[in-house]
């Protein structure tokens, strides 16, 4: 695994020396800090996406979930004036049910991923719309938890809160996948479902937890973005956050098929994808090509996987052989002296005379 982690490092640290060769600016103190702020805030949802994809599910309802989120979460402190601590767990809550709705659907129903969170995607956005009547929500020229805003886009010694606390989710969750028996069980669902269910894993419950994770990520990733834009439109807000989620985790590492990736591998890929957009800003390629940008990257991020996949099996199959040659020769040899042997035996007494 650290080899993938260590040739993205290498990837963005060249991509990075490029885009500084080519626009100084790229390089300066104020735009390192804006990079780290929108890093961390796409960073981590885009955890919660790359752990449902290690299972081998998807989630596209990121976005929408967002959308639907942000309004309830504006409407809780503005309209009903909900004190932030209670506004803040009811949206943590919130994500975490509807995380835990999509696997139940998944597991319990037995229907595909794809079609559960493609179907939240939709119901989420519709609900949003219908909920303020397609108008936009915002804090307007109150100071409604001005605690928690200076929390969520604040910063530590000039360090964006955002990028602090993505540093410290992916520390938490890089333990739970790669220290502990639950991350083990998730690498062998994704790996073989049936197989893991054979050797005694509930699969149902490591699958569920996922998406419950998921979702309460995108609780948390909710908060973060309603304070950096201070208002939610919900026909455009978190849309296709749900791509740049699974761009991430792809290049990061994490493959579709499931069974593969890292938190470290999600982390850098979150890093290269702002790298890279702000390489499309500097080029001058207009924003409307961002989506077609990204399409290209996942397709790329896809088509390496494969690559990488045919690689390992080749060298899997050359290696099997390597190790049954000489087995299977062994036999042949022993058999063919025995037989000389036994020729060359008296088999009786008239034999011997």
């Amino acid at each position: 695994m650290m080899k993938k982690e260590l040739g993205l490092f290498l990837l963005l640290a060249v991509i990075s020396a490029i885009t500084g060769a080519i626009n100084p600016a790229f390089l300066s103190f104020v735009n390192l800090l804006n990079m780290a702020n929108l890093i961390g805030l796409f960073g981590v949802f885009a955890l919660g996406e790359g752990l449902v994809i290690i299972t081998g599910g998807i989630d596209l309802s990121l976005g929408s979930m967002f959308a639907l989120l942000g309004v309830v979460f504006i409407d809780l402190l503005t309209t009903y004036q909900v004190p932030w601590p209670f506004a803040l767990l009811l949206v943590l809550m919130g994500g975490l049910a509807l995380g835990g709705i999509q696997g139940f659907l998944i597991t319990r129903l037995r229907m595909q991923p794809f079609i559960v969170t493609l179907c939240g995607l939709l119901i989420y956005r519709g609900a949003a719309r219908y909920y303020t009547s397609d108008s936009t929500r915002g804090f307007g020229y109150g100071d409604e938890a001005s605690t928690l805003s200076n929390i969520a886009s604040g910063n530590v010694a000039g360090i964006p809160n955002t990028f602090i606390f993505l540093i410290i989710l992916a520390v938490i969750l890089g333990v739970l996948l790669h220290r502990s028996v639950y991350g083990r069980w998730l690498y062998a669902v994704g790996k073989n479902e049936e197989a893991a269910r054979y050797s005694g894993i509930r699969t149902n419950l490591v699958i569920a937890t996922a998406y419950v994770i998921s979702g309460g990520l995108a609780g948390v990733s909710t908060v973060l973005f309603v304070f950096y834009t201070n208002s939610v439109s919900p026909s455009s807000f978190g849309n296709f956050y749900e791509l740049y989620a699974i761009a991430a985790a792809v290049l990061g590492g994490c493959s579709l098929r499931g069974g593969e990736g890292s938190i470290l591998g999600i982390v850098l890929g979150t890093a290269l994808l702002q790298v890279l957009q702000n390489l499309v800003n500097i080029l001058g390629i207009p924003n409307s090509l961002n989506f077609a940008v990204m399409g290209t990257v996942i397709l790329i991020g896809v088509l390496a996987d494969q690559q990488l996949q045919a690689r390992r099996r080749r060298k899997a199959a050359l290696a099997g052989l390597a190790r049954t040659a000489p087995k299977s020769k062994e036999p042949t040899i022993r058999q063919s002296a025995s037989a000389h042997g036994a020729a060359a035996l008296p088999t009786s007494a008239g034999d011997q005379a």
